[in-house]
C-alpha cells in the first residue's frame, strides 16, 4: 500500500483501527523553490521611470560634486593649465587663520540660535490655540515670515533696522536712547543678523511643535485636568515627551541652516563691519567669487561638506539616543 493509500484508510477505517499513517514525504529543494516563486510576471522596463532621477542626480549632485573634487586637488590656471597640487589646498584652508575665525563664529551663531530658537518655538506652540477658528488664524500668522524669500528678508532688515530711516533703529536710538548702528558696530551687528533669523526661522519650530502637541490624544488633558495637573506638570509629564521627535527634526534643521546661511547677513551686513558677520559661507563665496581661486575654493567646500555631515550625525545620534 501506497503512503496516499495508508493516509486514506487512516483517514476511513484505519484511524478507528488505531493504525499508524505514515508522514507525507518531504518536498524537494525544486518543489519548494516554485512554490515560493512570485507567480507575477517581471518587468524590467519599469526601470526606466528611475531613469530620469538618476540622471537629475547625476546634474545636480554627482557631476558639481567631482568637479568640485578636481579642482581641489588641482592649481588651475586656465582651462587648459593646471597642475596637480594633491592636498596642498587642503592644508593651506586647515591652517588658515580667517577660515578658523569664521569656524568659531558660526559655531557661535548656531549654538545662539538654537539656545533661542527651541524653547521660543515651544512657548509659541504651547500658547496657540487648539480649536475653533482663532486656530487657522494663528497658523498664518505664524508661518508668514515663513513665506517670505530669503533675500527678501535680508532686505527687510537691512532698511528695517537702519538707525536713519529704519523703524526699528529709529526705536531703539530715540525710544531706548541706545546707540545703534549695524554697519558700524560689531556687536550690533551680529544682534541683527540673530533677531533676523530669530524672526525667520522660530515660526518653522513653533509649527513643527505645535504638531507634536495636536498629536496629543485629549483625554490625557482631560485626565491631568482631573487630577488637578498645575500647567508646568502637563507640559512636562505629557507634552514634552511627545515633542521629543519633532524638537529633533527642528533642531536637526535649524543647526543646518545657521550653520550654512548666506544670504541674510551677506545682504544686510556684507559679512562686516570687518569681518564681525563673516560665517563660512560668506568666507568661502569671498574666496571663489571675489578672488576666483578655484583650488582653495574647492578644498574648502569638501571640509565644509564634510563637516555638516559629520555635524548633523553627531547631532542626530545624541539626540535619538537622549530620546530613547
Amino acid at each position: 500500500m501506497t503512503d496516499r493509500t495508508a493516509v486514506a484508510g487512516g483517514r476511513t477505517g484505519g484511524e478507528a483501527a488505531g493504525e499508524v499513517v505514515p508522514d507525507a514525504a518531504p518536498a524537494t529543494p525544486a518543489e519548494a523553490a516554485g512554490s515560493r516563486a512570485d507567480p507575477r510576471p517581471r518587468n524590467n522596463r519599469a526601470w526606466l521611470l528611475v531613469l530620469p532621477v538618476v540622471v537629475s542626480v547625476a546634474f545636480t549632485a554627482v557631476i558639481p560634486l567631482m568637479t568640485v573634487v578636481n579642482f581641489s586637488v588641482q592649481d588651475v590656471f586656465s582651462p587648459v593649465d593646471r597642475v596637480f597640487v594633491g592636498l596642498d589646498w587642503f592644508r593651506q584652508i586647515a591652517r588658515d587663520p580667517e577660515v578658523r575665525a569664521a569656524l568659531v563664529r558660526t559655531l557661535l551663531f548656531s549654538a545662539q540660535v538654537l539656545l533661542v530658537e527651541i524653547p521660543l518655538g515651544v512657548v509659541i506652540a504651547v500658547c496657540m490655540p487648539r480649536r475653533g477658528f482663532w486656530v487657522s488664524v494663528a497658523l498664518v500668522l505664524v508661518a508668514l515670515p515663513l513665506l517670505i524669500p530669503w533675500n527678501v528678508v535680508g532686505t527687510i532688515w537691512q532698511i528695517f533696522a537702519r538707525g536713519d530711516i529704519g523703524l526699528g533703529g529709529w526705536a531703539v536710538n530715540n525710544v531706548l536712547h541706545v546707540n545703534f548702528n549695524y554697519t558700524l558696530d560689531s556687536a550690533d551687528a551680529w544682534i541683527t543678523v540673530l533677531v533676523m533669523d530669530v524672526w525667520h526661522w522660530t515660526p518653522l519650530v513653533a509649527l513643527l511643535a505645535y504638531a507634536g502637541l495636536r498629536s496629543i490624544p485629549e483625554p490625557y488633558f482631560q485626565a491631568a485636568q482631573i487630577d488637578g495637573a498645575s500647567a508646568w506638570a502637563t507640559f512636562r509629564h505629557i507634552q514634552l515627551p511627545r515633542l521629543r521627535g519633532v524638537l529633533t527634526i527642528a533642531i536637526l534643521l535649524r543647526f543646518m541652516d545657521s550653520f550654512m546661511i548666506y544670504t541674510e547677513p551677506f545682504v544686510v551686513t556684507g559679512g562686516g563691519p570687518g569681518n564681525a558677520t563673516s560665517f563660512l559661507s560668506i568666507l568661502l563665496s569671498k574666496i571663489a567669487v571675489g578672488q576666483f581661486d578655484l583650488g582653495p575654493a574647492g578644498a574648502f567646500s569638501l571640509l565644509y561638506f564634510l563637516l555638516v555631515q559629520v555635524a548633523c550625525y553627531v547631532f542626530f545620534t545624541v539626540l535619538t539616543r537622549a530620546g530613547r
